[in-house]
């Protein structure tokens, strides 16, 4: 007996954009209609840790969503001559990456939510383009961190990276999360390139520093919402807390039961805190 199969409504594609006088092949997965919802992966992942995201109905009956792989992750190559360069991940190079996106895909104000590094150049969007998005989300997100971890063990020929990466990144995933999405988590880490989450790391522990530089950030032209689960111990709470009090008219949650991955690690527990933020903004004029 045939079983009828069961489509998902995501729909992915390549489309080459030009970023920082570099051709780049990017892929996209989109699901919904409505508000532009960009979505920016964590450090050394790709866009599937939004593919529940793009499964809700809840969402996508309002909301355009659409989550892109950075260069040189998940099925985005690397361009042209990347053997003969080390990956580095700038401040500048991932702001470009996020512009020329939007840009291409004529994507007219739309709201940006990112987790992890996408939690802080999401803060770096606030600050210095602001008026170019509707509203912006930092998950996992604050001006600095300090390392806990030593990224030595990354890119070596005598280390698989991608076990490294998940058994680094694997506490940081709650203790109530289901097992199914937390294991489906730690394999998009052990798929990383070579390189690739440490060249994300630069950008987070080198590059953007951003105590004392968040100042003039006008959150009732564009607001920004902070969220951070509980059990994260790379992004703490108090992180964010901090990071917060320097942001008039920042919105700022602590959410329980989950850690530093919650669109992918336990979904369900996401929703509850995202869907009022996404209510705010499908009211908002313009």
């Amino acid at each position: 007996m045939s079983v009828k199969p069961l489509f998902e409504p995501i729909i992915g594609r390549y489309m080459k954009i030009r970023i920082m006088e570099e051709d780049c092949r990017v892929y996209f997965e989109e699901a919904g209609q409505g508000i532009p919802l960009v979505c920016l992966h964590t450090a050394g992942a790709d866009s599937r840790q939004f593919r529940h995201l793009m499964c809700d109905e809840a969402v996508t009956k309002d909301f355009r969503v659409i989550a892109f792989d950075l260069p040189w992750h998940g099925k985005s190559y690397p361009p042209a001559g990347w053997e003969k360069r080390e990956y580095r991940l700038t401040t500048e190079l991932y702001v470009a990456t996020i512009r020329a996106f939007c840009a291409a895909l004529g994507l007219e104000r739309p709201v940006a939510m990112g987790c992890s590094i996408g939690g802080r150049i999401i803060l770096h969007l606030a600050h210095a383009h602001g008026s170019e998005f509707r509203a912006l989300i930092g998950l996992e997100s604050a001006d600095f961190q300090q390392p806990w971890y030593d990224t030595s063990w990354l890119h070596r020929s005598n280390v698989h990276g991608g076990e490294v990466c998940a058994a680094l990144i694997s506490g940081l995933i709650a203790p109530q999360s289901p097992d199914e999405h937390r294991h489906e988590t730690l394999w998009q880490y052990m798929q990383g390139g070579p390189g690739v989450f440490r060249g994300d790391l630069f950008f987070y522990r080198v590059d953007a520093d951003l105590r004392g530089k968040l100042d003039g950030i006008d959150t009732a032209a564009c607001p920004l919402y902070l969220l951070t689960g509980e059990y994260d111990f790379s992004c703490q709470p108090e992180d964010t807390l901090r990071t917060a009090r320097t942001i008039p008219g920042v919105k700022v949650t602590i959410m329980k039961e989950v850690g530093h991955f919650p669109m992918s690690e336990n979904p369900a527990q996401f929703r509850k805190y995202l869907n009022p933020i996404l209510e705010d903004i499908r009211q908002m004029k313009g």
